[in-house]
């Protein structure tokens, strides 16, 4: 079972008319709401859980700009802009902090490849820098290991995901927005070409405008419109322990191990590279867009063949609006962490920095991470469904994006100016013959 996002009350009445639905409670959603909310405009946000109950409350809780692909890099300079105000903003403790972000390099080989990153960066004028030997142990006292440098950027943090989109949609909520939980959105209905309205579990919401922020169930979503959004899912796992003192402050990375300090005291672990691929039929329907981050990620990966692969197979990919969808079927994904992978990394670290031997494990998770081929998000309309925006594919780096992400659309949703320039996350770089690359770090 994964860990337990802050409560959020749902408002009891079904609107039958609204502005702009959100689909999606986790962070891209609640914050899409916010924005909307905030400007005025009215917004019904329909989650067929609960807030956060997914990857949104599951993952690392880092907040980062260091070692983003660059097309990423505008979108989190605002996103951590809005982080640093976000508890006056929702009147609410996030757990966002200034703590630093480090990635150790074992070799010179590591801090090459770290300095290549640095040159992508250098546009943005971040406060991102190498550090050497010295000057990394100095930053992780107690350290056992030593490291040939580091690359650090002390401006980047961390915040708590089991409170950020929780108290962003009570923040919402409190400036006008409808959440409705438990309450999944069946499809979407067209008037003239464009969107006329949602049908929900419950009934019909009339809307002009539609925010698709459905993580890892985007792909099947869209698939009932006809829309095609390469997207499969990743899982990684992850553990938190019970609260230990005297140890390092700043978020860290290495190969085998990740951590960072949670506002309990606590800490997150989690192996520093693996994540867990199931092989189900989308693997093969979007194995060409895949193949540059196979072959770039390929020892990051563990890849299965197993039940996963016929549960997608028979799950229905074309529903009508009077039918209970997959979405219904299985409110929440939750799936079984990989203890193997979780334990080690513990490990790990301990031999690292014996000053978590003491450490005691409070609870084992996993998440789905929503991925697309180039492991950027896709902020963007449709070009074939005016007044739908999908924002989705984060690729584990949505939780620190999300403020900003959502700020972005609400701009396309709205025909706002866009608080960056969107064209890096349009659906149509997959189709228009564009280079499918990863660029950056993890």
């Amino acid at each position: 079972m994964g860990p337990v996002p802050d409560p959020v009350t749902s408002d009891t009445a079904h609107p039958a008319k609204t502005d702009v639905v959100v689909i999606g409670g986790g962070i891209i959603g609640t914050s899409t709401a916010l924005e909307l909310a905030e400007r005025g405009i009215s917004v019904v946000l329909c989650e067929k859980g609960t807030i956060a109950a997914e990857q949104s409350s599951r993952n690392w809780g880092w907040v980062r700009k260091m070692g983003r692909d660059p097309r990423e890099l505008p979108l989190i300079i605002e996103s951590l802009r809005l982080f640093e105000n976000l508890n006056a903003r929702t009147g609410a403790e996030t757990g966002f902090a200034k703590s630093g972000i480090l990635y150790t390099c074992a070799d010179e080989a590591e801090v090459a490849r770290n300095e290549a990153w640095l040159e992508h960066a250098r546009p943005y004028q971040l406060d991102t820098r190498m550090l050497s030997a010295a000057e990394t142990a100095k930053l992780l006292p107690g350290m056992g290991t030593k490291f040939a440098g580091g690359l650090y950027t002390a401006s980047d943090g961390r915040a708590e995901p089991q409170k950020a989109a929780p108290a962003v949609a009570r923040a919402a909520q409190a400036k006008g927005a409808v959440i409705l939980q438990n309450c999944a959105v069946r499809g979407i209905e067209r008037s003239g070409g464009r969107i006329s309205g949602v049908v929900t579990e419950r009934g019909r919401i009339d809307c002009a405008g539609v925010v698709l922020a459905g993580g890892a169930w985007s792909n099947l979503f869209c698939g009932n419109l006809g829309i095609d959004l390469p997207q499969l899912k990743v899982m990684n796992s992850v553990l938190r322990t019970e609260p230990l003192s005297g140890l390092p402050e700043t978020n860290t990375w290495s190969a085998k191990y990740a951590f960072r300090k949670r506002l309990d005291g606590g800490y997150t672990v989690a192996d520093g590279d693996a994540n867990d691929v199931e092989i189900v039929p989308n693997t093969f329907r979007y194995f060409t867009k895949f193949m540059p981050a196979m072959r770039s990620q390929w020892k990051a990966l563990r890849i299965h063949l197993s039940g996963a692969f016929l549960n997608e197979w028979n799950t229905p990919r074309q529903w009508q609006l009077d039918q209970v969808t997959p979405f219904e079927r299985l409110r929440i994904l939750d799936p079984a962490p990989n203890r193997k992978a979780t334990e080690g990394a513990l490990q790990s670290l301990i031999a690292a920095h014996p000053g978590f031997a003491g450490a005691k494990v409070a609870q084992h998770w996993a998440g789905m991470i929503d991925v697309t081929p180039d492991a950027v998000p896709v902020i963007s309309p449709v070009e074939s469904l005016p007044g739908f925006i999908i924002a989705t594919g984060f690729s584990g780096h949505g939780f620190g994006i999300g403020p900003g992400a959502g700020k972005l659309a609400a701009d396309l949703v709205t025909n706002a100016r866009p608080v960056v320039d969107p064209s890096a996350f349009r659906l149509s770089r997959f189709f228009d013959g564009s280079k499918i690359e990863l660029i950056g770090g993890i």
